[in-house]
């Protein structure tokens, strides 16, 4: 009867067990739009530039140290290396929750009832015979091997540590995505340093002109050809310029310390060829057909990858309704002397059981985590495609740029030629009094402007192109 009665338990509870099953949430999983236009609107010729590595890309030697001291030193790459660390060691944590614990245990006690008490008043132990009688107060000695397994028959724990897997793979983009911006952010201070030390020497030869032209009207004046109007506006405008150039030291200065930042390193000169600037010519960069930013993009790859893991993260929240079934084993040697623990069998203990455990009622923490990993999956899902389309904006933006300002750049060139041929023509005319000093004041701060204009043209002709070259997915590799 007790037999059959424990029988009818055990299969009151499987059945229990088994309707919880019953109720488990579908598994729904939304697949992410991954299309992208065939083209950027320009043809179709595959070749990309971000296949080039960084050191064939960007030729300038010193630009090329700058960037291979970055690698090694910024502090924010050796933090993303640091998560990339966490991310492997977390591989070994779920690997472990596979694998059996077995663990080992050494114990004493001692255990002293009161005479008085249900187990101290029919304690027998005084009428055993001298010798045998069990010792007051009883120690007890334990030495045992114990484990523990949880048998992964639904697979959870296996789809855990794929999760892991894949959010390693996940930080590794990610790394990689830093790279491509420090990359590129080192080349954009880089040329506007450049552009900097080409404006600051532009306001220097102004200054000398300004200074000419207030000599001339000095003497004019002296000669009652001009008035004090006149030389009071030319010694204004050398002012102006004269604090345009240190308004301009101060932007080296700043953009100095901002990439001795990115080296990880303290304030120190930068290594540059001052004179080159002029020289530079925007590299030519080959764009590709839009679906090569899905195997380039650092940033695309890891939102894809993350997608992956968040979908797994809802496999693993799913199988929590479902029951766990567990093993549990010792064995070792137990004894109320130290030397009986190594008599056998007598002292030998061991024991063996399973057990299987389901939630039955009040599952709603089961269900709370199971819907906020079904939102976090509907969130990696809508980020990965927003990174697609950023992607591909930021290119087709970029190239748009890169042609506008090759044009703004040419008609440009022509407006600083033609302004700095009327300094010349103003000037002759103002010493022969044919024009007056008003004119010559125009003249020499429109020329100024302008090759100041054309300067920063430039600088965002070289930028737009690094650009393009990072949101390509180039500088990773």
């Amino acid at each position: 009867m007790y037999k059959r009665s424990k029988f009818q338990y055990i299969a009151i509870l499987g059945a229990s067990l088994a309707i919880t099953s019953c109720s488990v949430p579908a598994l729904v999983q939304r697949d992410s739009n991954k299309t992208v236009p065939f083209s950027y609107g320009n043809g179709t010729d595959t070749l990309n530039s971000a296949q080039k590595g960084w050191r064939a890309f960007f030729t300038d030697p010193n630009l090329a140290a700058l960037i291979d001291t970055a690698l090694k030193n910024n502090q924010e790459l050796q933090i993303t290396l640091q998560e990339i660390e966490a991310s492997r060691n977390e591989i070994r944590l779920k690997h472990a929750a596979l694998l059996p614990t077995v663990g080992a245990r050494a114990g004493v006690g001692v255990d002293k009832p009161g005479r008085y008490t249900s187990q101290g008043a029919g304690d027998a132990s005084t009428e055993i015979e001298p010798g045998k009688e069990v010792p007051d107060p009883l120690t007890d000695f334990t030495v045992a091997a114990y484990a523990n397994w949880e048998v992964d028959i639904w697979k959870k724990l296996r789809t855990a540590k794929k999760a892991a897997i894949t959010r390693y793979l996940s930080s590794v983009e990610g790394k990689n995505f830093v790279l491509t911006n420090l990359v590129a952010e080192i080349a954009r201070s880089y040329y506007e340093l450049l552009s900097l030390d080409n404006q600051l020497e532009i306001v220097k030869q102004t200054i000398i002109l300004q200074n000419n032209a207030l000599g001339i009207v000095k003497v004019q004046k002296d000669a009652a050809r001009a008035t004090e109007l006149g030389v009071q506006k030319f010694q204004a405008e050398v002012l102006k310029s004269e604090s345009l150039e240190f308004d301009i030291l101060q932007q080296i200065r700043e953009t100095e310390n901002r990439i001795n930042l990115l080296l990880g390193r303290y304030p120190q000169a930068i290594n540059r060829d001052k004179s080159s600037f002029a020289s530079l010519v925007p590299a030519t960069v080959n764009v590709g057909i839009p679906s090569q930013l899905l195997a380039n993009r650092p940033d695309i790859m890891q939102a894809e990858l993350d997608l992956a893991a968040a979908k797994l993260d809802v496999k693993v929240a799913r199988a929590e309704f479902y029951p766990s079934f567990g093993i549990s084993a010792a064995i070792g040697f137990q004894a109320f002397k130290p030397s009986y623990l190594v008599k056998f069998p007598e002292s030998l203990i061991y024991s063996l059981a399973g057990d299987i455990a389901g939630p039955l009622i009040n599952r709603n923490a089961i269900k709370a985590e199971f819907n906020k990993a079904n939102a976090r999956q509907l969130q990696a899902m809508y980020n990965y495609e927003r990174t697609i389309l950023n992607a591909y904006i930021e290119v087709a933006t970029q190239m748009s740029k890169i042609s506008n300002l090759d044009k703004s750049y040419q008609l440009k060139q022509k407006q600083v030629e033609a302004l700095n041929r009327s300094i010349d023509i103003s000037n002759d005319l103002f010493r022969s009094a044919r024009v007056d000093y008003f004119e010559v004041l125009m003249t020499q701060r429109d020329a100024l402007e302008s090759r100041l204009e054309l300067i920063e043209t430039k600088k965002e002709q070289l930028n737009a192109v690094v650009s393009v070259y990072r949101n390509l997915g180039g500088g990773w590799r």
